[in-house]
């Protein structure tokens, strides 16, 4: 494993942080005033599509793809070159990833529908997302099941001659609110009866077919995203069988492929907002006077300093770990290191959020910065993606295999 940067990722790298120093930060109080002018927590703000425009205008555009394509504007970026340029755009994680058209759920859907989709399904739905002129969702998780495991699926997807009939609850479907979302990516099953893992089959339903009813967003912790967590209800909807991806029972397999990618962009992302956070609680400290003197010169305050970067690079070094893997034995054989840093991440960045916290006082826990906001976004990520407890479970059945039984040190 190379620890230095490619020539490649270092150029993307300057290219995006200039993009954020120039545009993506300024922009920002400007998002945040068309937002709260609109009324609308789903509104879309013209600001957005302004930068969209800019990024590709300066090709930043489409950089989580791993094929080169000019079409797309695709650089063809390996996992290693993405990360650190990831990293950055989690530094604003509600405009820069999607001002790139790097944003999830996008990315992984777009994903499966170039691996697992039809020719109709790419023409009529990756390339307007490739443009990034839609936007759509994913529904796989359901409030009646605990949909970390996901042989638990409910929502059924019965066949009736040339269609299928979909009937179910899903809910935390991210992007489903969102004012360009156009298409949902549909995990049911098809057949209960078929061994635990070919029961699930993935289909793509248009937002706006007859049965389908978006019922409200979900907050957390009393934030509601632009893009929406909606729990949508699905009623005797009708889809032709042109709308199945792969095959009948190929679901939880399309779910293992479209999940690996998100689950480390994910961490990226979070090693960025961490980054902003240590930042933050720096300037915040050296500024701050109490008792006759800033709070930088206080020895606990430096320890918290100190221990935020030791966390930091070593969430950084497990997850660049995982993306060098992931480009040279393949998604399969790092699922090890992708499932350590699903956890390590998400928790890394909590901790070094919570001390900028701490250090902000009551400013803190307002909107007047936005730690509150990471603080709650990374909170759901030890669910999202599947929850901490189901990647541990995962590392420690393969630390048994690894030993086997009966095997003693020595």
């Amino acid at each position: 494993m190379q620890f230095e940067l490619s020539d490649r990722a270092k150029h993307y790298q300057e290219r995006v942080l200039d993009f954020m120093e120039s545009h993506i930060y300024p922009a920002e109080p400007l998002y945040h005033a068309q937002m709260t002018a609109s009324g609308d927590p789903n509104f879309h703000p013209p600001i957005l599509e302004d930068l969209k425009k800019e990024a590709r205008a300066r090709g930043l555009w489409n950089l989580f793809h791993p094929h080169e394509n000019e079409a797309w504007g695709s650089p063809g970026l390996s996992n290693t070159d993405y990360a650190p340029l990831a990293e950055i755009m989690g530094r604003s994680p509600h405009m820069a990833p999607e001002a790139t058209n790097c944003n999830a759920p996008d990315t992984g859907n777009m994903e499966v529908l170039e691996l697992f989709g039809t020719d109709e399904h790419r023409e009529r739905w990756l390339k307007p997302l490739l443009a990034g002129e839609i936007a759509s969702a994913f529904a796989m998780t359901e409030p009646a099941v605990a949909s970390s495991d996901a042989t638990n699926i409910e929502l059924s997807m019965v066949r009736d001659g040339a269609e299928y009939v979909l009937n179910g609850r899903k809910w935390f479907v991210s992007n489903a609110l969102h004012a360009r979302c156009a298409v949902l990516i549909v995990m049911g099953k098809t057949d209960p009866g078929a061994p635990k893992h070919r029961q699930q089959s993935m289909m793509v339903v248009p937002i706006n077919t007859a049965g389908v009813s978006v019922i409200r967003g979900l907050p957390y912790y009393g934030y509601y995203d632009r893009e929406g967590h909606a729990e949508v209800v699905f009623e005797d909807v009708r889809v032709p069988t042109s709308a199945l991806l792969a095959g009948e029972g190929d679901g939880f397999m399309i779910s293992q492929a479209r999940l690996g990618p998100g689950r480390i962009h994910h961490c990226m992302r979070s090693i960025g907002m961490a980054e902003r956070a240590l930042d933050l609680m720096i300037d915040r400290a050296q500024a701050r006077v109490t008792f006759g003197a800033p709070l930088a010169d206080r020895a606990n305050i430096q320890d918290w300093i100190a221990e935020s970067r030791v966390d930091i690079e070593m969430a950084r070094l497990l997850t660049m770990k995982a993306a060098w893997l992931m480009d040279t034995v393949g998604n399969r054989e790092a699922r090890t290191e992708i499932a350590a840093i699903k956890v390590a991440a998400p928790r890394v960045a909590l901790k070094v959020i919570d001390r900028a916290i701490q250090v902000h006082g009551g400013a803190g826990v307002t909107e007047d910065f936005p730690l509150a906001y990471f603080w709650a976004y990374q909170r759901t990520l030890r669910l999202a993606d599947g929850p901490d407890e189901v990647h541990k479970r995962s590392l420690a059945q393969g630390e048994l295999r690894r030993r086997g039984p009966g095997r003693r040190v020595g």
